[in-house]
């Protein structure tokens, strides 16, 4: 994360914090350099060296797809089952017990020549191997996640026919392939520890087609959700998910979050109490498969029962079984009318039980956000305001004129008996955003508070009867812990995010942070919630178990991951079938690998 000097007004602090992601956003590609120009290969261009492979065993190894032959013998026969991993893999290499390591680690093998002349015969220009440029594309720009490897290539294709060649040529060659939207993860789906090749899909970015009638778009993976729907503004629809990134609500020439990328993480954001998520919010989408199959997952229709739900399976699956190409979204009316209220609380868990209660009612709030007393104090430093430095809710109501009202007069009876107080709501559309710009600014604020930090972001998400439990559980160990903690929660739905501030060239801090991460996901695992409401896996949530680590070598074994979050969410059984259908699907291993699902888990 970039790092804001604090000053008496936001604007400037958030125009600093921003310079970075911005820059990034809006700079023109670089000229791509001819492939003749190259002095190096590939293979000895700049990068972080790799650590040593460990020792291997004197036994010759079966070749991968042998050993799979095997292992399918064996279970025929009755006899014991070979297991099935990330071909030499070294576990160590995700983060041993106790590991504070940020960066990722991988294998790097040598791009054959002829495979980016293969390439380069199609996309020309829209290929460059520049180091600058593949290591601006292996570095995200808002997460402190970081690889010891970056991409070999970044292609940018233009059409699906592009996009099938390129995977195509990919799994020919066994070249790892990482899909790029608006880079606007924090959990580190971007990152190429394989190296390989960086499929940036910004130039496929059209609107295909518009249904107003049937209030649904076709659209390209590219296009921001900004820019869509100021599209669709003037026929009075929207596209209903708000993942609050940055570009929101800056004056950017770039797309920010992109549908493409949206899909692949399932995101979500403020707007998910009244919409749902993004997997309630694609109709059907077109994917590329690791073999270069392109499938269509259904069709516009509202509801189907036309079998597998395949546009379900790919959403979510952070570019770990294809390269999406085409989405269709269901669309929403524009609102007539909405009412931006805000209300304090001496306690958190008041402000979480009236988030509750008001569900429990059966408004239809359209937003129903948390800021604690630390958040609101970073707003206050940053932005010269007097706000109380007190936990806070703010809600959105939608309708029309006398509905919206009469849902706001209904949550404030609710937030009064509940030691709400300073209850304020405004219906002018200034009046609104500058009230609901306290919510869009929270985190740059944060940064202001904090300069030349990192930020390390949870993202639980627990039933909501338990919200209230879990955020005091949570709040009370950060408040005793001496780095500076925010919390901002989607307190609708549940979820809520823990903003950790740590100097990463400190080892105290970057363990601290980490033991409030750990914390805070194994108390909403053990409320029956799940360690990641909207952010994904990608490398930052894939932790492996210390049980499964024990059948490892000695070396290895002393190592012991840490308690792997998906594994107590999930159970092991769970994350070996999303393995077989990942082997199934990509059994090279192309596509994102490294991501989602840990490599401990064996078939």
């Amino acid at each position: 994360m970039p790092a804001i000097r604090k000053k008496s007004s936001l604007a400037p602090a958030l125009c600093s914090a921003m310079a970075a992601s911005l820059l990034r956003l809006s700079r023109p590609r670089r000229a791509l350099l001819p492939l003749s120009s190259l002095r190096l290969p590939l293979s000895t261009q700049p990068h972080a060296p790799s650590p040593p492979p460990p020792p291997r065993s004197s036994a010759r190894r079966l070749p991968h797809f042998l050993s799979f032959l095997a292992a399918a013998a064996a279970a025929a026969a009755g006899g014991a089952t070979a297991a099935l991993c990330d071909a030499g893999l070294d576990h160590r290499r995700v983060g041993g017990k106790d590991s504070t390591d940020l960066v990722v680690r991988g294998e790097r093998k040598l791009v054959p020549k002829e495979f980016i002349d293969e390439l380069a015969a199609f996309l020309g220009d829209n290929l460059t191997v520049d180091y600058d440029e593949r290591n601006f594309h292996g570095t995200p720009q808002n997460s402190f996640h970081k690889s010891v490897n970056v991409p070999d290539v970044v292609v940018f294709p233009s059409s699906q026919d592009e996009v099938q060649k390129i995977v195509m040529a990919c799994n020919k060659y066994k070249v790892p392939i990482v899909p790029y939207g608006g880079a606007t993860s924090i959990e580190g789906h971007t990152l190429a520890p394989h190296g390989g090749v960086c499929i940036d899909m910004t130039l496929m970015k059209k609107i295909k087609s518009l249904h107003v009638e049937d209030m649904d778009v076709v659209v390209e993976p590219g296009i921001g959700w900004i820019e869509l729907n100021e599209y669709l503004k003037p026929y009075g629809l929207f596209f209903p998910l708000d993942p609050g990134k940055f570009a929101s609500y800056l004056n950017s020439d770039g797309p920010g979050a992109t549908i493409g990328g949206m899909c692949a993480t399932r995101c979500s954001g403020s707007l998910a109490v009244r919409y749902g998520t993004m997997r309630d919010n694609v109709i059907n989408l077109k994917a590329v498969l690791p073999n270069g199959d392109v499938i269509k997952t259904g069709s516009r229709a509202r509801k189907s029962a036309a079998g597998y739900d395949l546009a379900r399976l790919i959403i979510g699956s952070e570019g770990t079984l294809g390269v999406i190409t085409e989405v269709t979204l269901r669309l929403q009316k524009l609102p007539s009318h909405s009412v931006v209220a805000m209300c304090n609380f001496k306690t958190i868990k008041d402000a979480a039980d009236v988030a509750i209660a008001t569900m429990l009612s059966g408004i239809q709030v359209s937003r129903v956000e948390l800021l604690d007393e630390v958040q609101i104090r970073a707003i206050n430093m940053a932005n010269g305001k007097s706000l109380p430095e007190v936990p806070t809710l703010m809600f959105e109501f939608i309708g029309t004129e006398a509905y919206a009202l009469e849902q706001t007069l209904m949550v404030q009876k609710i937030a009064t008996e509940h030691n709400g107080s300073d209850f304020v709501f405004v219906e002018e559309p200034d009046a609104k955003a500058e009230l609901w710009k306290i919510r869009k600014e929270a985190l740059w604020a944060g940064f202001a508070m904090q300069p030349n930090h990192e930020a390390m972001i949870t993202d639980v998400c627990v039933p909501l009867s338990k919200l209230a439990e879990c955020i005091s559980t949570s709040k009370r160990l950060l408040d005793a812990s001496p780095l500076t903690c925010l919390v901002i929660a989607h307190a609708g739905d549940g979820n809520f995010h823990t903003i950790i501030f740590f100097d990463p060239s400190k080892e105290d801090e970057r363990k601290e942070a980490d033991r409030l991460n750990h914390f805070m996901v194994h108390t909403a695992l053990s409320m029956e919630g799940t360690c990641t409401g909207e952010h994904g896996v990608g490398t930052g949530k894939m932790k492996a178990s210390i049980s499964h680590m024990r059948n490892l070598n000695s070396v290895t074994s002393i190592l012991f991951f840490k308690a792997m979050y998906l594994e107590k969410e999930l159970g092991i059984e769970s994350l070996r079938t999303m393995k077989r259908i990942k082997a199934a699907l990509d059994p090279n291993n192309i596509m994102n690998p490294g991501k989602l699902i840990p490599p401990h888990v064996c078939i």
